[in-house]
């Protein structure tokens, strides 16, 4: 309160003395002054109004992003020829793509069973499904199999179901082909046999994000008395949400339990009783969907193959860009050596804010396609630099250290040992700006710096030893070179 009536009282007291001393001057040196400090008062009013409106409007937008749009088949040809254009391997992709159009062709519904391993996928299809026929097919390059059950509804559908591999198997990439197939199918049904764990949300929602046609079916109902089963129906509806998308069901496969009878002597034996399916719900569920236009089932399963797709050619793309971005740090750290070498002053300065920096962000830059602004680059160099400065003694004598373990070069120091050391801070620099480039989708210089700092000091003894090697390989071609030329 003191603070704030102090402020009050010079405040007022310079707009007085202010008023006073305008009441002394000219008419035309007025009227300039109140213009002046109404423009420069309504300037900043402006500029807050602006700020506020773009925050607003971030938030706005941030409350009303969902899932992006899918590209459509023109936008993922186009990709694919791009991606095919810079050598990046795109046959997974093709491959894909021609499965689709060939499912297409076929014109029969497909529905996976979805789920975590152990929930009764196989089970569940044998007792809806008891006079299908079963092919077993493998995919994706792996030894576990895909079973697909042809079945005709009454009304003349063809259908395929698909069972697959659950989800959280020990195998590797089995969770990623269940899920491939999932997003291939006209309709899903997730199988669980209770309340959904955290990774089965996360793969549900996924498919619901998509709008993709779902029926979640509670398996291995006859584990629960009445009341239990009506709660976790009643916890499910919860977490599904409203969606006229999934369809939530109680299901069970049936089999044989075991069960102990007392006989009437006391004595105690064990008897197998069969438990009859009771699959009626699922079957109506999935009867509704193939009750909708063929069209929008076609046009939904469109959707998520194309979404499958465009996730995989996320995916070799990246690894292209990771493979590249190891190329050219590799190069850029080779010519920075060369240059160090070179250099009439060993330790300056030049090879970090000159061209070779410069030119190897922006190759960095152009190869994850991110646009990069000069004064982003400058700023990230300057403080790379000063990171640079800090530890340049440090990187120098582990330099000469790793020299000195290679034979009959001694105590050699000078222009070698500060090639090692730009060796290092050229890799360094490049983890650093593909990792923010990837990760971000833009070039943070803070960040990178910082990224920067650490990747220098990581394992220093051991880069050292290996850009001492190297050093050593160039100065060795360097020498030859000149004898050549000397000849």
């Amino acid at each position: 309160m003191v603070v704030v009536l102090w402020g009050v009282l010079l405040l007022t007291e310079s707009a007085f003395s202010v008023w006073e001393r305008l009441q002394h001057v000219p008419l035309w040196f007025f009227y300039l002054y109140a213009g002046g400090f109404l423009a420069v008062g309504a300037g900043g009013l402006y500029v807050l109004w602006l700020l506020v409106r773009q925050r607003h409007r971030r938030r706005m937008a941030e409350a009303r992003s969902g899932p992006p749009e899918p590209l459509t088949r023109e936008e993922l040809n186009d990709r694919v020829d791009r991606a095919n254009e810079l050598g990046i391997d795109v046959q997974s992709v093709k491959r894909e793509l021609a499965l689709h159009e060939q499912r297409k062709a076929g014109a029969k519904i497909h529905v996976a069973f979805f789920g975590e391993i152990s929930s009764g996928k196989s089970s569940l299809i044998k007792a809806l499904l008891p006079d299908a026929r079963l092919e077993i097919s493998a995919r994706g390059g792996t030894t576990r199999e895909i079973g697909e059950y042809h079945w005709q509804s009454p009304m003349g559908d063809e259908l395929i179901l698909t069972d697959m591999p659950g989800t959280n198997e020990v195998w590797a990439g089995l969770d990623e082909m269940s899920r491939a197939e999932a997003l291939r199918s006209h309709v899903v049904v997730y199988v669980c046999d209770g309340d959904l764990s955290r990774t089965q949300h996360q793969d549900l929602q996924s498919l619901m994000d998509l709008g993709k046609p779902c029926v979640v079916a509670l398996n291995k109902t006859d584990r629960y008395r009445a009341e239990e089963l009506g709660a976790l129906l009643e916890r499910l509806r919860g977490r599904l949400g409203e969606s006229d998308r999934v369809n939530l069901v109680a299901v069970r496969a049936g089999g044989q339990r075991e069960a102990l009878r007392i006989l009437p002597d006391g004595r105690e034996e064990v008897v197998v009783r069969a438990v009859p399916p009771q699959v009626d719900e699922l079957g109506r569920a999935l009867q509704r969907y193939l009750d909708e236009d063929p069209a929008v089932l076609e046009r939904l399963r469109d959707s998520s193959v194309f979404v499958l797709v465009a996730r995989r050619l996320d995916q070799v793309e990246l690894i292209h860009r990771r493979e590249r971005a190891v190329v050219l740090t590799n190069k850029y750290s080779r010519r920075a050596m060369i240059g160090a070498m070179a250099a009439v002053t060993p330790g300056s300065d030049l090879v970090i804010q000159g061209y070779l920096g410069v030119s190897f962000v922006r190759e960095l830059a152009k190869l994850y396609d991110v646009p990069v602004r000069h004064i982003d680059t400058d700023l990230l160099l300057e403080l790379v630099q000063k990171r640079v400065a800090r530890s340049t003694t440090i990187m120098l004598a582990v330099a000469g250290n790793a020299l000195k373990a290679f034979p009959g070069v001694g105590t050699l120091m000078g222009g070698v040992a500060h090639a090692v050391a730009y060796g290092m801070v050229f890799e360094a620099l490049g983890k650093a700006v593909a990792a923010s480039l990837e990760s971000r989708g833009v070039l943070r210089p803070a960040q990178a710096a910082q990224a920067f700092g650490e990747n220098l000091s990581e394992n220093l003894e051991a880069r050292a030893r290996r850009f001492a090697r190297m050093a050593l390989e160039i100065k060795a071609a360097v020498r030859e070179e000149a004898k050549q030329a000397a000849n």
